[in-house]
């Protein structure tokens, strides 16, 4: 049976991975309404990852004894400036899901629920992928300028 303090911090979480999805989401809807439909199409597949995530989150608490609930779920940004402002938002936001997944390690470390850590361990070396793409695409934006960024959303488009 899980905890009811890791029941909750999941259940928080679960509300962070699907605000993460309507970040992509929102992020998608934009480059696309500015002629970017690669960079959208990558960005939709990371809304998907995202709600993954919550499904994830969600089924772990249920198959430990507990209650999953989706709390409430904040507006997200609507526009942006350009597709490198779009990405270096995704950037900053993966850092801080970063930080929210670390601090729910050590919470599950601190009660020593060791099926807990193991579940979040797959978390946390998927955020460490997930902030290294997306700072290599910030890196790329700005290293090959506006250019090449159509050739740079055609690239990203094939994203499956």
């Amino acid at each position: 049976m899980i905890s009811n303090t890791l029941q909750e911090a999941l259940n928080g979480q679960i509300a962070s991975e699907i605000y993460s999805a309507n970040v992509y989401l929102s992020m998608s809807f934009y480059l696309e309404k500015e002629g970017f439909d690669g960079f959208s199409n990558w960005m939709k597949k990371q809304s998907a990852e995202e709600m993954d995530h919550a499904y994830q989150m969600a089924s772990y608490i249920i198959k430990r004894g507990g209650n999953a609930v989706v709390n409430q779920i904040p507006a997200v940004k609507q526009t942006w400036s350009s597709p490198l402002d779009a990405f270096e938002d995704a950037y900053k936001h993966e850092c801080h899901v970063s930080k929210l997944i670390n601090k729910l390690l050590d919470q599950a470390i601190e009660e020593g629920d060791k099926a807990t850590q193991d579940f979040l361990w797959q978390f946390v070396r998927e955020q460490v992928e997930e902030e290294a793409t997306a700072s290599s695409i910030v890196d790329r934006i700005k290293r090959m300028g506006d250019s090449a960024i159509f050739n740079l959303d055609e690239q990203y488009g094939r994203r499956v």
